[in-house]
């Protein structure tokens, strides 16, 4: 059974920084990006940054290019987010994901999802 679970989501003040883990298992994910998704309060699902489990290649949304950053640690199955100088508008609900493809700046093709972590950014 494929699981991913997601851990490391709180209250944080703005300017400040959390750091996001995905525990992923139950298959290898060698040919697969893996992810992060957020979703707001009243809003759709958004895309915010995928690494390839097994070459360099990692991708995210503008918004937070330059302040979040996506590692993984493949001896452990382990996706991270690093995310620093958090606002308020990064207050959401944080979904890791396993996909196939990057096309039009997003992770497509996601066959796999956690049930995400909370992150609340006060101002």
């Amino acid at each position: 059974q494929v699981q991913l679970v997601e851990s490391g989501g709180g209250l944080v003040q703005a300017g400040g920084s959390l750091r996001l883990s995905c525990a992923a298992s139950g298959r290898t994910f060698s040919n697969y990006f893996m992810g992060w998704f957020r979703q707001a309060p009243g809003k759709g699902r958004e895309f915010v940054a995928a690494i390839h489990w097994s070459i360099d290649s990692t991708h995210y949304t503008d918004s937070v290019k330059g302040r979040f950053t996506v590692t993984r640690d493949n001896p452990k199955n382990t996706l991270y987010l690093q995310m620093n100088s958090l606002k308020p508008e990064d207050t959401a609900v944080y979904y890791c994901a396993a996909g196939r493809w990057i096309a039009a700046g997003t992770l497509r093709g996601v066959e796999y999802w956690g049930k995400g972590t909370l992150v609340t950014v006060s101002s």
